[in-house]
């Protein structure tokens, strides 16, 4: 029986070696308590309805059914965090947008990654998304969950509706834009993103940023109209672009050459924010290989509107954003903790 101060775990994994190793790596933390174990997602749901657990920690390597199809099978039932193992990397997108809430890469026996190296990464990891509080299914605005307790009131008096946000990412974004998102409040201008990411893998991601956030998230759709509070997430083969329709903005999704070797581009979608909306945007360029978005966001500066650009100790790739603060597209630039602190700060002058 897992004390009060320690975490509850299930850990899922087919190989029993591998599971008596982490059962007695993690137990030995004064933090984590293994309550169970499992060899398969059929045996993982028997012990999530025999065990009160805090976390699952599940290999996506496993008979029957992988593990990014068991979370996704299991949020919407048992919203319970699940941090992803894997020694393939690749999995690590779909692991994320299927629901899990972060990702560790198991050693392969070839690489130079230990086992050692491996467990203390997945305790650390443990200890980080244990702290943020339980994912919650469905979407209700009056929800008020642990990692949101420390949000301000209400920014939405005075704001004018023709606001918005736009937020430009690649490689190791899509974390990224989940830290921003979570700590913003459901009357924040609509928020447009365009994320470097696979088809199918966008509507994913959506769908998780919906789940865990208050804001309303959807992979975006031509006719849709910006609304506070609804994030718009561009598909992961087509451009997205925006026209100013009276107060209000209407967003385009279309399909086309790639631009800066990218389809979703985020120049595309910042070229048109700065076109039509100007000073009334807020550009966000965050962490990822490459230039797209840096010319982008200094026509949104030029055109009076504000700027955040991710730092390079906070970006797992400091590419893009780089590039937009070496040509002066910044108007600040500050780690990712800090970057909705920035976005407040400028919804309300």
């Amino acid at each position: 029986m897992p004390k009060k101060n320690q975490i509850s775990v299930l850990i899922v994994d087919d190989s029993q070696s591998f599971r008596e190793i982490m059962v007695r790596k993690l137990s030995a933390d004064p933090q984590i308590q293994v309550v169970a174990t499992a060899g398969d997602a059929f045996e993982a749901r028997d012990k999530i309805l025999k065990y009160d657990l805090d976390l699952i920690v599940c290999d996506q390597e496993m008979p029957k059914m992988g593990g990014v199809e068991f979370i996704k099978r299991l949020l919407p039932q048992y919203p319970l965090p699940v941090v992803m193992i894997s020694d393939n990397p690749q999995i690590e997108a779909a692991a994320r947008a299927a629901g899990a809430r972060d990702f560790v890469k198991k050693p392969h026996p070839r690489s130079a990654k230990t086992d050692a190296d491996f467990l203390n990464e997945l305790i650390l990891k443990i200890r980080l998304v244990a702290r943020t509080g339980i994912i919650l299914p469905g979407k209700n605005p009056a929800v008020q969950r642990t990692e949101y307790n420390h949000l301000p009131q209400s920014f939405s008096s005075g704001l004018s509706s023709d606001r918005l946000i736009a937020i430009g990412a690649s490689t190791g974004g899509t974390e990224a834009i989940y830290q921003i998102l979570k700590n913003l409040r459901p009357d924040c201008p609509g928020i447009l993103i365009v994320q470097h990411i696979p088809p199918v893998f966008s509507k994913m991601f959506a769908e998780r940023l919906d789940t865990q956030t208050l804001l309303r998230c959807k992979e975006a759709q031509s006719g849709d109209y910006l609304e506070p509070g609804r994030v718009y997430i561009a598909p992961g083969d087509q451009h997205m672009r925006i026209k100013r329709i009276g107060q209000k903005y209407r967003v385009d999704v279309f399909t086309g050459e790639k631009v800066n070797g990218h389809c979703p581009s985020v120049d595309m979608l910042f070229d048109s924010v700065a076109r039509e909306a100007g000073p009334r945007a807020i550009g966000v360029l965050l962490t990822g290989m490459g230039n797209d978005g840096a010319k982008g966001l200094l026509d949104i500066r030029r055109q009076g509107g504000y700027t955040i650009g991710q730092d390079e100790a906070s970006s797992v790739v400091y590419g893009m954003n780089k590039v937009a603060f070496n040509i002066g597209a910044v108007s600040v630039q500050a780690a990712l903790e800090n970057i909705h602190h920035c976005i407040l700060t400028a919804l309300k002058e």
